[in-house]
């Protein structure tokens, strides 16, 4: 019998993450329903912008919204860039970590109402959170509303070709896990074939330190 799913936003705030967050390291998986282990970086997402990191930020044009900001590394880089940038997580303790370095954040869901509708320069959908609610599609039609008419898109993909959609639960590898929930991995050609359908068109690609990204624009 298939597990009842728990509404995403809750997942998120269980307990491995919250710790893995609060600890600034894991480890800390998505575990599938086959059982394999899929790895989160959370010291990277704990840690200052890299050198693939500095690759998003300058193509940021405009107010910047960070769907899933996480610990905020983005928003806070940004903010010190110049940039208005807020994050959007559905985790209190991500929401906090950004606060404390520095940049703006609202703990909610990015399908509920938001601050700027209409009128973001560029939003992030960075670490795989193309994956948010495991439906590539309405996250990328929710994404356009909340773009400008001329908004970009930047979007981290899976660096394999490949169009996943799954039940997951957040794991410590120790034991611990949480509440199961929808997720999606897409590659650029998945990606840009959902993207058409959203009202999105594909601006660019590039890699950086073995990461895959795509930008899309109006």
């Amino acid at each position: 019998m298939t597990a009842q799913l728990t509404e995403p936003g809750l997942a998120w705030r269980a307990d491995p993450y919250t710790d893995a967050l609060r600890a600034g390291r894991g480890p800390l998986y998505l575990r599938r329903s086959d059982g394999r282990l899929l790895p989160l970086d959370v010291e990277r997402w704990c840690a200052g912008p890299d050198a693939a990191d500095a690759t998003v930020l300058a193509r940021c044009t405009g107010p910047v919204l960070d769907i899933g900001c996480g610990p905020g590394r983005l928003v806070a880089a940004l903010a010190a860039r110049g940039h208005r940038a807020l994050g959007v997580d559905v985790t209190p303790e991500a929401v906090a970590r950004t606060r404390r370095a520095g940049g703006s954040a609202l703990c909610r869901s990015v399908f509920d109402p938001l601050p700027g509708e209409g009128r973001w320069g560029t939003v992030l959908l960075i670490d795989g959170n193309i994956g948010i609610g495991g439906d590539p599609a309405a996250l990328l039609r929710r994404a356009a509303e909340l773009a400008s008419p001329t908004g970009f898109l930047l979007a981290e993909v899976a660096t394999a070709d490949l169009d996943e959609r799954d039940e997951v639960h957040v794991a410590d590898g120790r034991g611990g896990r949480g509440a199961p929930f929808r997720w999606a991995r897409l590659g650029t050609r998945a990606l840009c074939g959902e993207a058409a359908g959203a009202g999105w068109t594909r601006s660019g690609t590039w890699r950086s330190a073995g990461r895959s990204f795509v930008a899309l624009r109006r």
